[in-house]
């Protein structure tokens, strides 16, 4: 598998994010690699809510979560729902309406990432 650069677009970085500046890039490549290993498809059902479907596995599981518990440090504004159900994983990212464009770039980077674009 091929993996190309994606790069980051700190534009979409909301004032709300408290994360320092210099660990964003990290946080942003966490994300990126989750996105890249465990990301099977990506919906949208509305404008706030994104719908990740993972790899069923634990270890998946456990970065996902590790994951959203913090980036909700950082950015409260965010809501993340694990599910596991009957083999199958997913993970719901709900934000206000103010904050669509934020989940509109992490859409972009999973499915990017996923290779799915």
């Amino acid at each position: 598998m091929t993996r190309e650069a994606i790069t980051l677009d700190q534009q979409w970085v909301p004032s709300a994010c408290t994360l320092p500046t210099a660990e964003q890039p990290l946080r942003v490549a966490e994300f990126d690699a989750l996105f890249a290993e465990a990301v099977r498809a990506v919906r949208r059902p509305d404008r706030t809510r994104l719908l990740l479907d993972l790899v069923f596995a634990p270890d998946n599981a456990g970065r996902a979560s590790q994951l959203a518990a913090r980036e909700s440090g950082c950015c409260s504004f965010f809501s993340f729902t694990l599910t596991i159900a009957d083999g199958v994983m997913g993970l719901e990212v709900r934000v206000p309406e103010q904050h669509v464009k934020v989940l509109d770039a992490l859409q972009a980077r999973a499915e990017a990432a996923a290779g799915l674009t």
